[in-house]
């Protein structure tokens, strides 16, 4: 039976432009989204943006806007810039909206009748010059912890310190410079704390949330829940709290009900609304990055228990998005926007590259330009669309464009990629999509060395029927492989259904065979990645950040500038910080395969297994003390995160840490019982 599945990614706020770290999120959903419907289930995908709150309110009046205005203008080019990555929203809504509204009330009155909202006064930072409290995010001073200056006023960037405004150290207004003054407010409070149990349960039943994001929950279970201020004073951009008096729903109140409200927006009525939200007729599944998961794990849950509707079946948490191993980067060209990427480079290409980096954990994801030229050319281009390109257009035109039928060694070979449909159908759902891309290109390489080994473009010359047998064979496996694939590219895949004449690729009509069929005209699939386009962007970046700021873009003393540089520093007396040190990512990794490597007398090639990871292949300089055979299977100590390297006998991806010189060397294993992936600390 079908299921009936409503989706949700968060909602990106409205005052700024979507970047590749949105992408990331809003592809991992769709690319679900896309299998659950490829399946056959009833799957909706709904989005909005995130309008309210100070920051949007202070950027409209910058612009001589009115906050309405501006958040219209930029909701269109959020769902532009997203649908451009391939990214099909059923609905793409605004958390501004008269839904929102009437939820977000009802919420909140439920929750105050049942006792869960109480209010008492606070001491806040309020700015006489501009005549309003200040948020955190508008106070900034110097670290009451290590002095560093221009932090903001909930947390230091430099040491990490969580603190309150008041701690602050010469604390000014970030909006106009004045010294902040403290004032007594009442505030209305969310007693999270009422509904502990409830969470702890919740929590821990079936598949809601994966291992690290429990963990992460679990530790503010540990100090005990707080009350939670749902209140804000005016002036502000947001909804009024009903029965009180110039106070306003804190964003984070009306953010999560923008899910409920973009789905009513798109029901148009509350029969089929209610099904998800309070008959739980259907799963109700959230997509969010690990810096959210405080809210969409405790406040939201709770909120929804309190008020009478059904909490979340899932709670989909991932990591952020690196660049070449470091946090993206303004001035280095590497905090790269969506409209700057599509304009120079294919949007399915980094579909399939996020799909070869995504597991089912936290752990970040990261993007090494290097390794994204490598695995599209080679993985997606040089093994799927050529395997179609190379048997479907000069041969195919000798051959009228004809399929015949499949050969008993034909239908072998996709009885062989059809075995792997249940594991691929269970990786897609467990969100597990880097296991999915090994498992296509594994059986990609499978079907192009039944190609070469029959070379149909010189087998046609002497036994056309045996030609046509071959190509109908690649092209059923072909089918096979990018029905597999429909999910994470889409415009490929709607092209291949164009030639082989099928409305579409679905795992409804995987095992449908295609024989003694007429194929459509053959349309170019997909071009290799030109390097010069990646430079062309990041330079292109690296302006746009000088020109808006010009007195940060003069580079540092002792810094290097360009997407590749890694600025680790080692002070005079030998020493490096905390902060280097921890951007060395060493994990545990078991080897899986090892050989030698034809023309190198020192090295050996070896595949390793670094679990949510992928497998990353390895040229390691160890022949002279280890031979290949007693390397399979151990556990070794791996640098994860090192920058792929050309060489001259293929790309490496990681390192192995060994000691010693030349024939005496020793790799270095875990002690004890470890699992591949496992991270050092």
């Amino acid at each position: 039976m079908s299921k009936n599945i409503l989706v949700t990614s968060a909602l990106p706020y409205a005052n700024g432009s979507i970047h590749l770290g949105h992408v990331l999120e809003a592809v991992q959903t769709d690319i679900w989204v896309r299998f659950q419907k490829l399946v056959g289930n009833n799957c909706y995908f709904f989005c909005a943006d995130d309008t309210h709150g100070t920051p949007i309110m202070i950027a409209a009046k910058k612009a001589g806007k009115s906050p309405e205005s501006m958040i219209e203008e930029v909701q269109k080019e959020h769902y532009k810039d997203l649908s451009s990555f391939g990214v099909s929203y059923d609905n793409y809504y605004t958390t501004n909206s008269e839904e929102n509204k009437k939820y977000s009330e009802s919420i909140y009155l439920t929750l105050k009748k049942n006792g869960h909202i109480v209010a008492r006064n606070i001491e806040q930072s309020y700015c006489e010059h501009d005549q309003m409290f200040l948020p955190d995010r508008f106070i900034k001073g110097t670290c009451p912890k290590c002095g560093a200056k221009d932090q903001y006023g909930d947390s230091c960037e430099v040491c990490g310190t969580s603190y309150s405004p008041k701690d602050l150290k010469d604390s000014y207004c970030s909006i106009c410079g004045t010294t902040p003054v403290l004032k007594e407010s009442k505030h209305l409070f969310f007693k999270l704390q009422d509904f502990q149990s409830q969470l702890q349960t919740w929590m821990e039943e079936g598949s809601r949330l994966n291992e690290g994001a429990q963990k992460k929950l679990k530790e503010w279970f540990t100090s005990g829940l707080q009350e939670w201020d749902i209140s804000r004073d005016g002036p502000y951009f947001g909804f009024a709290i009903p029965e009180e008096e110039n106070k306003y729903f804190y964003v984070w109140l009306d953010a999560p009900i923008g899910y409920m409200a973009s789905a009513l927006n798109f029901f148009k009525d509350e029969k089929k609304f209610n099904e998800f939200w309070k008959e739980g007729k259907g799963e109700i599944v959230h997509f969010i990055g690990k810096d959210i998961l405080y809210f969409h794990g405790l406040f939201w849950p709770a909120m929804l228990m309190g008020s009478g509707y059904k909490t979340p079946a899932q709670l989909n948490v991932h990591g952020f998005l690196t660049v070449n191993g470091e946090k993206m980067s303004k001035s280095r060209g590497t905090f790269i926007n969506a409209s700057t990427f599509a304009k120079y480079l294919d949007i399915e290409h980094f579909r399939f590259y996020l799909a070869c980096r995504l597991g089912s954990g936290m752990e970040d994801v990261d993007i090494s330009f290097d390794d994204f030229v490598s695995r599209v050319n080679s993985d997606l281009i040089g093994n799927l669309v050529n395997l179609v390109s190379r048997v479907s257009t000069s041969i195919l035109d000798k051959l009228d464009r004809k399929l015949g039928v499949l050969s008993p060694e034909g239908k072998s070979l996709v009885e062989e990629l059809l075995s792997k449909d249940a594991e691929i159908r269970e990786s897609y759902d467990s969100r597990n999509y880097s296991k999915v891309m090994r498992e296509i290109t594994g059986l990609g390489d499978k079907v192009n060395k039944y190609v070469n080994d029959y070379a149909p473009w010189n087998l046609i010359k002497t036994d056309v029927e045996k030609a046509r047998e071959v190509v109908t064979t690649s092209l059923n496996c072909a089918k096979i492989l990018f029905t597999y694939l429909a999910p994470v590219a889409p415009n490929i895949v709607s092209s291949l259904a164009s030639l082989f004449q099928v409305p579409n690729l679905t795992f409804l009509n995987l095992t449908e065979t295609l024989e003694n069929k007429v194929l459509g005209p053959y349309q170019m699939l997909s071009k290799r990645v030109e390097e010069k386009n990646i430079s062309l962007m990041i330079q292109e970046t690296k302006e746009a950040f000088e020109k808006a700021n010009p007195e940060k873009s003069k580079q540092e003393p002792g810094k290097t500038s360009g997407p590749d540089s890694i600025s680790a520093t080692v002070s005079e007396d030998g020493y490096i910080s905390i902060d280097e040190l921890s951007k060395v990512e060493l994990r545990v990794g078991l080897i899986l395969e090892a050989n030698s490597v034809e023309g190198a007398d020192k090295l050996l090639f070896v595949k390793v297994n670094l679990g949510e990871k992928g497998i990353k292949n390895v040229f390691a300089g160890i022949k002279a003390s280890y031979t290949a055979e007693e390397l399979v299977g151990k556990k070794v100590v791996v640098v994860a995160n090192l920058k792929p390297r050309q060489m001259k006998f293929g790309l490496s991806e990681a390192m192995l840490l060994a000691s010693g010189k030349d024939k005496t060397l020793s790799l270095f294993v875990p002690d004890r019982d470890a699992n591949p992936g496992d991270l050092l600390k």
